[in-house]
Order: structure tokens, then sequence, then C-alpha cells
């Protein structure tokens, strides 16, 4: 089912989430299929379950192509439960990020070039993966919403934080 994105300013995405007990239960299986179809119909490349108003540590994320990131490489589809991000390295990229969450906007946010992740499939088993570049990109935001950060939190440079026409305009940037 598809739900509704809380938009940014609304408290619940603002807090932690909770560390969800048993990965393989109906109630997380539910969320996920509600997550997948959201994230789906938003032209999302990543979706966390407080974005829709469930404060617990579960994120969706995946794109072969999108319209919101045409450049960008493909990301495996992947539900994971309790993620666990640890950087590779001190290596920074800046990159272009917007959010579902935070609609028309678009701003340059720093992150870590290489990370590695951890966490639960729906099975209850352990994926454990090293990703770079647009994939580190998406798993960190997307795992950033489940401590309560929103990408604007992150942005240090305000020229380069705005709204998606301005920044690119004559450009045909789907809408966020």
């Amino acid at each position: 089912m598809i739900r509704d994105v809380l938009r940014m300013g609304d408290p619940r995405l603002f807090a932690r989430s909770h560390e969800v007990e048993r990965a393989d239960s109906p109630e997380i299986a539910a969320l996920l299929v509600d997550m997948l179809d959201t994230m789906r119909a938003q032209n999302g490349a990543g979706l966390a379950a407080p974005q829709i108003g469930a404060g617990l540590r579960v994120v969706v994320f995946g794109a072969e192509r999108n319209p919101r990131y045409p450049d960008a490489e493909p990301v495996p589809y992947t539900e994971i439960i309790n993620p666990v991000i640890t950087p590779l390295g001190d290596a920074m990229e800046d990159g272009w990020e917007g959010c579902l969450s935070v609609p028309g906007l678009r701003g340059v946010v720093p992150r870590h070039a290489r990370i590695h992740y951890r966490g639960l499939d729906p099975q209850g088993r352990v994926i454990d993966r090293i990703a770079e570049g647009f994939h580190a990109r998406v798993v960190q935001h997307e795992c950033d919403h489940l401590d309560g950060i929103l990408y604007p939190m992150r942005v240090r440079d305000f020229t380069r934080f705005g709204f998606t026409e301005e920044l690119f305009p004559g450009v045909d940037v789907a809408d966020e």
C-alpha cells in the first residue's frame, strides 16, 4: 500500500528509531511491502521507515534507472533491518541529494566515499556489504533517517542548496 511520506517539520522525522526485535515478523513484512510501494510510487532511490511514520530501524533502497538521479550507477534493491554503517577510510565525497521528505529541494552533502554496512534481511539473515559511490551515498542518507537526521542538516554550503528548478534551470528534473 502506498503511504503518505512525512515532510520535514514533522517531529517524527527527528526522533531516533527503535531497533527491530524480530526481522521475520509479519508486521515487518507488511511494513516492507508498504515501503517498497511508496518508494516506487515516488521514484525514490530509498526510503526509511520513519518517513512513513514507523519509528523502526528499517530501510529499503535500490535503483536501476531513476529519473530523479539519471546519472547514478545502479544500486541493488535491498531491504535491511537494524543497519549499522562503518566508514572505510577518511575520504569524503560531495554530491547532490534530494529527499522525498524534503520535496522540491536539492543540496550538496558530504558523505563517506566508502562504507561497510551490515544488518538483517527480512528472513533474519545477515547482510554484509561494502559500498562506494552512489550506493554508499544512498545507504548513508537512508540510515541518517533512522537517527532523526535529514540531509539539509548535513549541508555545509547553502549556496549549493535550494529549489531544484532554481539550481538547475531548463533541466527536466523529476519532482522530489
